[in-house]
């Protein structure tokens, strides 16, 4: 279950960091076309939406990240954030569908609760 745990860590933080750079990359990427367009109508909805879309991405991103370095350190409360945001992951289909799925199997073995527990 070691390797189990080192892998759900890795697989967090990339995932996490790909959030929060898509959070950032998308907030800029819509909030410059709104900009481009010259539409007021554009620019309100655009102006709207894209803040909240990033900001939404980056608040799961953030403990994907932190869960994953927790679980490098086999501190304990990681395995409780990995839990949480692997269900929230689920709905990112496939690929968060899939780290979901394994994330959810590994942090509930009886092994992986004895490990994270020392």
């Amino acid at each position: 279950m070691e390797k189990h745990i080192t892998l759900v860590a890795a697989f967090h933080i990339a995932f996490g960091v790909i959030m929060i750079a898509g959070s950032i990359a998308l907030g800029t990427v819509l909030t410059g076309l709104s900009f481009l367009t010259g539409e007021p109508e554009v620019m309100a909805i655009l102006g709207t939406i894209a803040p909240i879309i990033g900001f939404f991405m980056a608040v799961v991103g953030v403990p994907m990240v932190i869960g994953g370095v927790g679980l490098l350190k086999r501190r304990s409360w990681a395995r409780i954030v990995v839990l949480i945001v692997s269900v929230l992951a689920l709905f990112k289909i496939p690929v968060g569908t899939a780290l979901g799925i394994y994330s959810i199997w590994a942090m509930l073995q009886d092994e992986t609760v004895q490990i994270l527990n020392k």
